[in-house]
Order: structure tokens, then C-alpha cells, then sequence
């Protein structure tokens, strides 16, 4: 098998390089740092891995033994030759397109596009019908890195390490290391046999079960490859082996695993979800904010009022689900003064008397018994107080207590019936009836009481697909991208508009929603002690400065709670909730240090990098020893210290085993300019480490650093 380099392309600290195997004319895509280079192709036992990865209905499936676990290197992509390749190229911008034929008259684009000065690429595929009849494609993926690892002769045993995301409900962002040997993803002796490590998540919460979030790790050259998919409906990744080298694709969930088919009438084309690529020389962390980068750029575009990442109070853990508009005049009057910038009316604001807000999303008529005057009224008076006023919808699903539920030829079905869940039927989002109700519900509210921020929440999740389309997972997908549009027309018909995207606290972290809002609620784990662990890992997959971190303040916290609430808001956006109405002044002293310390640090959480330091948590609802957070930006940083509990410590109330730190950059002094806790912490820098000196569990500290002579504190 002859095997050319076809070209190869540097695009910026990265190199793009294209293989030909001359005979079957494919095309593979491999990645790898600028200055390193992979070994002689003819060192390997490797065949061509194709960058386009497509399956068409009726062609030959994939073997030995791939049938269930992939749908890769079917007949499909052998008959996708490549054609060409042109690239498009100014100051700004470099798209490298790679074009393939099937002689059926299907034709299939690969586009890979560097901004200029990015650490991460753009990666989507274009397939196009130009044959004289209807196809239908059962996988089209966003994208496909081949080759890893390219610097070892062989099959390079115990080099590879996988990193997943996992994510459930208040558990996200979890980060899973396994050796490809684990995973059985290294060759047979024969070379026969497909190994292949499929996963993703089926439906419309994109975050239910994994992030669309992998990292391949070759430990022994120091270098990861890190893919993030773009999509708010099923996805899945892939690891394939069959030889030496490994290959990383991923995109939507195919047929096998999302039930997605997609026809396409002669001249029509598809064009699949963004995938967010990287490789680099560094570690999980590094490499993982690598690609986080990339959603830096819509947040510079998003609204002004979000470019100093201002404090909010949301009333949820304060009224739980039945805010007025008398008790929200209380909580006003204690809140106002305080530097908070969004005051959130959240779920229950539509509930009917007796009826749980849980169940009665879908109808949005103001409760007369809770806003007598009008939301606008309420409105008002945020606005009064000096604060931006914000409301909750939940615009996509139906709540079995609203009259909606009944409106059932507006509502989403599967197999004929209405798709239901435990409480929840879903809106055909597809549906123009009700994007028109919506635009009168969601949109009219917004208007008409003023309000400039919107909790969009989001409880359940479709499944695995609905009617509507040539298959559920297309009907899902053709649903979720509806949603999207809609969500488009509130920013459209309400410019500047702050929006929160939740789901169920965390579970649409993905590119595509995060670069339509402003934020994300992190987690839904509000008063739990996992906060702080919960927002850490959260770095890896969306920035900080996009991350709603709960500060949910108790009448009967101590100081030193409150404190370790409040510090676990300086790893993203500080948000208040709570018992506020009846805290005593030396509990309002430690907030309010809080949210002056949070003010500081903001040029830090909004543009920096982060380092994690601390004791590996098996349990998350265990917490054991402690954990330390740096984040610099240049010279300005600031650390985050939470202590646990645990076996490990001596004596419930002993000081942890070992005294939390974080390790300083190299080559340059610092000197500590700001602290925070519940008392006077007390922090010394020694030996190149910044050391926090406590003598207690469950206990918070943070500290601003500046670059400059060491000075000991």
C-alpha cells in the first residue's frame, strides 16, 4: 500500500497533515504540535483512516466484528476518493478544504478553519447529494483525527491514556483517565478485530450521562489531542482500532446509537455540528482550556453589561418555587445596596393556587394571587433598587397541570403517541402554531414587564428521538435545532438581553448553547459541600466566566460557612440565593467581603488559566482533605482553598493530614495583595508554593497574588 504525504499546513502552535494512500485514493487528517514530526508511516502497521466518516444506507457495513460497536470504514467511506484540496487564506483566518467523490454522485467536504492566533480548530463536514435519486446517511461525523500516536514505532504499548467528562445530575464534570489497555483498544496479534470505545448521550439534555468532551493522552511524548462537539441534541465520540495507530472521531449520534437517518432529494446538502480540535504538548488541564478558549470569542460579543461578570441574587432558595411580589419587595430591601447586578424572579411566578410550580410550566399567565398588579410591577421595582430584573421560563416543555398539556397536536409524539415523561410532555418546537405561541408567551412577557435577563431552565429530556422525521433521532435533532432558532429570535427581538442556560442545573454545557448565552447554571448541587470540587472540573469543559456558581446562605450558617459558600462562587459567576431576610450583620460582613473580594479577582476569572491542586476525591458526596485552585492571568492571580472532612484527617476537628497549596509559576516572585475568609487567614509562600495555615475542616480561603518580590504573610 502506498501511503504519500499529500500536504501539510501549520496553523499556528498546531500542524494539520494530510495523508494519501494512492491506490484507494483516502484521505487522513493528522494533527499534531508545530516542530514535532511523526515517524515513517512505514514503521507502523497502519492502514488509512479516513477524515470523512460516513455510512449510506444499503452499502456494506464495516468489519471484522465492528457490526454494534461501529459504524467507521464502511463501504461508504471506501468509496469516498479524494478529489482535491484548496485552502482559503487572509491575516485573519485559514480554512483548509478537503474534498472527496463517490462516483454515485455524492460528494463530501471537509472543512478545518484556524483563527488567526487560536489554540483550537473548527472542524465540520458538508455531504452533498448530487446523484439522481434520494440517499439516506445513517452517519455523518464532524470530524476525525488519525494516526495517534504518531511518534512511536509499533503499537506503542502504555502510552495512551483516554479522558472522558462524565455528568449526571449535580455531579458534573467528573474527569475519567483510563489506559487504552484497559479499554481493550490496543490490537490484536492478528491485526484483526475492530476495537472501538463509543460513547455520547442520547437526547435533548447534551450533558445527561458524558460532556461532548474527549482528550487522547500519549503520556511517554507528553502530547493530547482534545475534541468538544457543538451540539444540543445526541452525539457520540469514537475511539477505533484496528492496527498500530489509533483514530478519534465523533459527531452526531448515528444510526446504531441515536437512531439518526437523514434523507437527502437529489441537490440537497447537510452540513453536520461544529467539533472544537486541538493537540498540544502539556496535560489535561492545559490542553482542556485550550479548547474552552474557543468560546471566548462570543462572550467578547455578548452583552455589556456581562464584561465585568456582575453578581446576581436568584430568589429560588429563598421562596423555593413561590416568589410574590410581596416577598420579593422584602427581599429588595435587604439586598439592594449590596453590588448586585440581577435580580432573578424564578419558577412559580405562573403557578396556579395549590398547584406545585413543577407541574404547571407550559400556560405562562401571571398568577394573580402572587403578582396582583402584574409582573410589570415587580418589575419596576428591581429596577427601582438598582438592579437589572430577570424571569424564569422552562420554553420548551409542558408541565401535566397546564391546560397546554391538552394541546396535543402541538406536542411532541413517538410512534404515534405523546411523548411523555414522569410530569413533562414536550413542545414541537418545529411546530410554526408554537413558535407564535411562544413569541406571545415568552417574548410578549419579556417586552412587555421590561425584563433583561432570562433563566431559560430546561427539566427532562426527549429520549432518544420523536416523529416528524425519517427517523426519532433526526426527528430530534430537526426539534433541538428549532429550539436554537428560537432562542436566536429572543436575542433578535431583544437586544442586549442577558440569557441563563439550564437544565436542570448543568446538563447543556455544550458549545453550541454556551455560545448563545451568557452563562450556565453549573450545577443544581446548591447547598451541597461538593460545590467548590463540582466548579473546579467545570474549568475543563466551559469558562469560568460562564459558569453560575450558588452561594445558598442559611439563617443558620455559621461565619465559616458562609464563607465556604461564598469562595466556591470565585471559580466562576457569584450568585446569591437564601435565608437574606434574617442575617445578622456579622453574617452580612462575610458576604459582603465576599462580594468585594469576587470584584478583585473578576479581570482573573473572566480572562486566565487554571492549575488544580489538592487530594484526589474518589466520592464527591464524601469530600476527604482538601482541594487548592490557582488561576493566573500574567502577573495577577488569585487561589481558592476549600478543606474537607474525612477519614484521612485526625479527628473530625483536627487540621487536615496535609496543608493545602498551590505550586507559583516559575521564574518570578509574588506578593499577596488581597484575602478572604470568615476570618484572617493566615498565608505564607515558600519554596515556590503558596501554603494556607488552618488547623480546620470544612473551611474556604482565597487570596489574590500579584507577580512581583516575594514577601512572606
Amino acid at each position: 500500500m502506498g501511503v504519500k504525504r499529500l500536504e501539510s499546513y501549520v496553523l499556528g502552535d498546531m500542524k494539520a497533515l494530510y495523508f494519501l494512500e494512492e491506490e484507494k485514493h483516502l484521505v487522513e487528517l493528522m494533527l499534531l504540535p508545530e516542530g514535532m514530526e511523526p515517524v515513517e508511516w512505514s514503521k507502523k502497521h497502519q492502514e488509512i483512516d479516513s477524515l470523512i466518516q460516513l455510512k449510506l444506507e444499503g452499502d456494506v457495513y464495516a468489519g471484522p466484528y465492528a457490526g454494534g460497536k461501529t459504524m467507521r470504514q464502511n463501504g461508504s467511506v471506501q468509496k469516498m476518493k479524494f478529489e482535491r484540496q484548496k485552502v482559503t487564506a487572509d491575516p485573519f483566518r485559514t480554512e483548509i478544504i478537503t474534498c472527496c467523490r463517490d462516483d454515485r454522485g455524492y460528494e463530501a467536504e471537509h472543512h478545518l478553519v484556524w483563527e488567526n492566533g487560536a489554540k483550537a480548530l473548527e472542524s465540520f463536514v458538508i455531504f452533498r447529494n448530487r446523484s439522481e435519486s434520494v440517499c439516506s446517511l445513517e452517519m455523518l461525523e464532524s470530524f476525525s483525527i488519525g494516526g495517534i500516536t504518531p511518534f512511536a514505532e509499533e503499537d506503542a504499548p502504555d502510552h495512551l491514556v483516554l479522558h472522558r467528562l462524565r455528568s449526571d445530575w449535580s455531579m458534573e464534570g467528573r474527569l475519567e483517565s483510563e489506559p487504552f489497555e484497559a479499554l481493550n483498544l490496543e490490537p490484536s496479534w492478528a491485526h484483526h478485530g475492530v476495537r472501538c470505545e463509543r460513547f455520547g448521550q442520547t437526547g435533548s439534555m447534551a450533558v445527561n450521562h458524558f460532556f461532548p468532551w474527549v482528550m487522547a493522552e500519549d503520556r511517554v511524548s507528553g502530547v493530547l489531542w482534545g475534541a468538544m462537539i457543538a451540539h444540543n441534541a445526541s452525539w457520540q465520540m469514537e475511539v477505533y482500532r484496528k492496527d498500530d495507530s489509533a483514530s478519534l472521531s465523533g459527531g452526531l449520534a448515528d444510526y446504531d446509537f441515536g437512531h439518526w437517518k437523514k434523507e437527502l432529494i437529489p441537490g440537497e446538502d447537510f452540513r453536520t455540528p461544529t467539533a472544537i480540535l486541538t493537540v498540544a504538548r502539556g496535560d489535561v488541564d492545559s490542553v482542556s482550556q485550550r479548547m474552552t478558549g474557543a468560546m471566548d470569542g462570543a462572550c467578547e460579543e455578548g452583552p455589556e453589561s456581562e464584561q465585568e461578570l456582575p453578581v446576581m441574587f436568584n430568589e429560588y432558595c429563598t421562596t423555593w418555587g413561590c416568589p410574590s411580589h410581596e416577598n420579593i419587595m422584602q427581599i429588595l430591601d435587604r439586598v439592594k445596596g449590596k453590588g448586585l447586578k440581577y435580580f432573578v424572579i424564578d419558577c412559580g411566578w405562573f403557578k396556579r393556587e395549590g398547584i406545585p410550580w413543577d407541574v404547571s410550566m407550559g400556560d405562562y399567565e401571571i398568577s394573580p394571587e402572587l403578582f396582583p398588579e402584574g409582573l410589570d410591577k415587580t418589575a419596576a421595582a428591581i429596577r427601582e433598587a438598582g438592579m437589572v430584573p430577570g424571569i424564569w421560563f422552562e420554553i420548551d416543555n409542558v408541565g401535566c397541570a397546564a391546560d397546554a398539556w391538552n394541546d396535543t397536536e402541538h406536542l411532541l409524539h413517538r410512534n404515534g403517541s405523546v411523548l411523555e415523561t414522569a410530569c413533562r410532555r414536550f413542545w414541537d418546537m418545529t411546530d410554526p402554531w408554537v413558535e407564535e405561541y411562544l413569541t406571545e408567551r415568552v417574548i410578549g412577557t419579556l417586552k412587555t414587564c421590561g425584563f433583561g435577563y432570562m433563566k431559560m431552565d430546561y427539566n427532562d429530556t426527549i429520549g432518544i428521538g420523536c416523529d416528524g422525521a425519517e427517523s426519532l433521532g433526526e426527528g430530534l435533532r430537526q426539534n433541538m435545532e428549532a429550539s436554537r432558532r428560537f432562542i436566536e429570535k429572543v436575542k433578535e427581538e431583544i437586544p442586549g438581553i442577558v440569557l441563563e442556560n439550564c437544565a436542570s442545573g448543568g446538563s447543556k454545557m455544550e458549545p453550541l448553547m454556551m455560545g448563545l448565552c451568557s452563562m450556565a447554571s453549573f450545577s443544581d448541587a446548591h447547598e451541597c459541600p461538593e460545590i467548590p470540587v463540582i466548579a473546579a472540573n467545570l474549568h475543563r469543559a466551559i469558562l469560568p466566566r460562564q459558569s453560575q456558581i450558588w452561594a445558598v446562605i442559611r439563617e443558620s450558617d455559621s461565619c465559616r460557612r458562609i464563607a465556604y459558600s461564598v469562595a466556591a462562587t470565585f471559580l466562576g459567576r457569584m450568585c446569591l440565593s437564601g435565608d437574606v431576610l434574617n442575617l445578622t450583620s456579622e453574617q452580612w460582613r462575610v458576604i459582603e467581603d465576599g462580594i468585594a473580594f469576587y470584584r478583585e479577582i473578576a479581570p482573573v476569572i473572566r480572562h486566565g488559566a487554571t492549575t488544580f491542586f489538592g487530594t484526589e476525591q474518589r466520592s464527591w458526596r464524601h469530600l476527604k482533605g482538601w482541594q487548592g485552585i490557582l488561576r493566573m492571568n500574567g502577573a495577577e492571580g488569585y487561589a481558592v482553598f476549600h478543606t474537607f472532612g474525612g477519614e484521612q484527617n485526625r479527628g473530625s476537628d483536627a487540621e487536615p493530614a496535609e496543608e493545602p497549596y498551590v505550586k507559583l509559576p516559575e521564574g518570578c516572585g509574588f506578593t499577596v495583595t488581597e484575602s478572604y475568609s470568615d476570618d484572617t487567614p493566615e498565608f505564607e509562600i515558600r519554596d515556590g508554593k503558596l501554603l494556607w495555615h488552618t488547623n480546620e475542616n470544612w473551611k474556604a480561603a482565597a487570596v489574590k497574588i500579584h507577580a512581583e518580590e516575594i514577601r512572606q504573610i
